[in-house]
């Protein structure tokens, strides 16, 4: 792989020679800026060796570097090793910028041209690198340039899986219905139109589904409202008659996703919104005619408050997830003693007793399943090169998740496998206390998920423990699994938390080269109280599944965080016997059980 990489490197730095370019920036990003990209735009990748859903890599001449965040900064030192890529670490004091680096490089070797590929990358970040580079010393940032397209003989083709229908019935609202409320708040923003780039947001909107983009059930397409009018920019190929009557009823015409750019050129409105954010950088400067609102596109905070229709899918899918999950815990232990199995055989158990559950069509992402020191690996997939044996001992961290034609689930439940050690049961429990502090807040409607992260890591802090990954995240319905605007984490995020919105609750700790420990339920926003201090909100924990209690140091617990414990597990329990075999419903039960002061 590394003589893979190398090669690469050499064919880049060619066309590079070729361009009179001095820098090359490959982001993870693709025309529609999603966190999940098809095989297509995999580019980064493809250059680096690193898989991870997030980073930026960089070449000049005589150096690469790759940034990424914390969830993969081990993943990514095991990726890059051996190849001339540097590990930035982002978010760590002392790591430059993106283009602190470039400025530096080409300082020494008197470059003046970098490039990224404009249709790949984000308006905002490119926007944001070019005012970079031209402060570390008047560095030009090219765009109209997709140096991959020349260099990378076996590129994928792009995804034409067909479009499939998402029946009302699982939606709880038609795609007219979603499409008149987005031209109101149109309207409220006195703008005349709107460009769609993000995947999710066209599927929610026209009850729509496609399978181009691995484990999120998302097709390849822009949406382009003007006025009255609307066209969806898809390859015609993957719009079957169905598809087609559904969207001639609702007033959308299918153009090829080709036409894109130059429908934009020609856009006869007086405005258009489009989000910098989430469209691309060449996109944005196609229109000439408009003016261009950048603001965030409103779709996104519809999709994030679910229906009633919505909500019950999700606990429908709750159940059914619960129920597989039961069963794989129920034969973890046993088939770890007898022996033979390993991350790769676990993670292939989920999946096959998800298989077996109504709706089901695939997972929500690639299992975690992290044995012992892998678990330190915050975003770590097993494989045939580090697929680890599973022993009678330590800890297994499993983060996974399914989708179902009426919901989407994300789950994390670290189990003990045998004995295991003083330090490992004391970090457990407090993630514990730190997932329970959450799940257990009241807050105002309206605030922050930042304003409330620290109610998740207050009992880490006070160990002198964090993790820097966010806390918790919104989930799509049968759409994608990481979903906004909301979200809870320490960096600051203004959406506001809303009733009908679904986030999740997994605080972590990871001890690099011993443990990890992760605790993750999906939770649903729900009215709490109402005083003259104005509306109150809580959370419902959706996901049903026992916490291992093994590991729990039950003196650790507060009063009120036993109470918790028990009450979520009587809900467990009291919603998923009925649904299970005797044999299974007596393993429930010992699982579900009371806490004891047993430590």
């Amino acid at each position: 792989m590394v003589d893979d990489i190398q090669n690469r490197l050499a064919a880049l730095r060619s066309e590079m020679r070729r361009e009179s370019i001095d820098a090359c920036i490959l982001p993870s990003t693709d025309p529609h800026c999603g966190e999940y990209v098809p095989d297509h735009w995999k580019g980064r990748e493809w250059i680096s060796g690193f898989g991870g859903s997030a980073g930026t890599a960089v070449v000049t001449m005589d150096a690469a570097a790759l940034w990424t965040d914390s969830r993969y900064f081990i993943a990514a030192a095991e990726a890059l090793r051996g190849t001339e890529f540097a590990l930035m670490r982002q978010g760590v004091d002392g790591t430059p910028t993106v283009a602190e680096w470039i400025g530096r490089k080409l300082a020494a070797s008197g470059g003046t041209e970098a490039a990224i590929d404009g249709m790949a990358a984000p308006a905002a970040y490119v926007e944001a690198l070019a005012a970079g580079l031209r402060r570390q010393g008047g560095i030009t940032l090219r765009t109209n340039l997709d140096v991959l397209g020349r260099i990378w003989a076996d590129r994928p083709p792009l995804p034409a899986a067909p479009i499939v229908v998402h029946p009302e019935e699982y939606a709880g609202e038609t795609a007219a219905s979603k499409l008149a409320r987005i031209r109101c708040r149109l309207k409220a923003m006195h703008v005349d139109g709107m460009l769609m780039s993000s995947l999710d947001d066209i599927a929610w909107a026209l009850n729509l589904r496609g399978s181009d983009v691995h484990c999120n059930p998302v097709f390849l397409a822009y949406l382009l409202l003007e006025g009255d009018e609307a066209w969806l920019f898809t390859d015609p190929r993957k719009v079957g008659r169905e598809v087609w009557k559904h969207l001639q009823g609702i007033g959308v015409e299918n153009v090829a996703y080709t036409d894109i750019a130059s429908a934009l050129t020609s856009y006869s409105e007086y405005n258009i919104l489009m989000d910098p954010a989430t469209t691309c950088h060449t996109l944005y400067k196609c229109v000439r005619r408009a003016e261009v609102v950048a603001a965030p596109s409103p779709v996104e905070a519809m999709k994030a408050v679910k229906n009633k229709t919505e909500i019950e899918g999700f606990r429908r899918a709750m159940l059914r997830d619960g129920v597989a999950m039961v069963r794989f815990l129920r034969w973890l232990r046993p088939a770890v003693e007898a022996g033979g199995q390993t991350e790769m055989s676990a993670a292939a158990m989920i999946e096959s007793l998800r298989g077996g559950q109504e709706l089901y069509r695939g997972p929500s992402f690639d299992t975690i399943a992290a044995y012992a020191a892998h678990a330190a690996i915050v975003h770590y997939e097993p494989s045939p090169a580090t697929d680890a044996p599973l022993r009678p001992e330590g800890l297994l961290l499993v983060d996974t998740g399914g989708q179902y034609l009426d919901g989407t689930t994300d789950i994390t439940r670290t189990i003990a496998l045998g004995p295991v050690s003083d330090e490992e049961r004391r970090v457990y429990t407090l993630v514990l206390k730190a997932h329970i502090a959450l799940s257990r807040a009241v807050f105002p409607s309206g605030a922050s998920g930042t304003q409330i992260d620290a109610l998740a890591r207050e009992p880490l802090w006070r160990e002198g423990l964090n993790y820097l990954h966010g806390t918790g995240h919104g989930v799509g319905c049968y759409l994608n699994v990481h979903e906004g605007p909301h979200q809870i984490r320490m960096e600051w995020k203004p959406a506001p938390l809303l009733p009908g919105m679904t986030v999740t609750d997994e605080p972590g700790i990871y001890i690099e080269g011993s443990f990890g420990v992760r605790t993750e339920n999906t939770l649903l926003i729900v009215p709490h109280s109402e005083t003259e201090f104005g509306r109150f909100l809580a959370f419902e924990p959706l996901t049903l599944c026992p916490i291992d209690k093994e590991p729990i140091v039950v003196s650790m617990l507060t009063d009120g965080e036993r109470r918790w414990l028990d009450g979520y597990h009587h809900t467990v329990y009291s919603r998923l016997a009925p649904l299970l075999a005797d044999d299974e419903r007596r393993w429930l039960a010992d699982a579900c059980s009371p806490l004891e002061f047993k430590n």
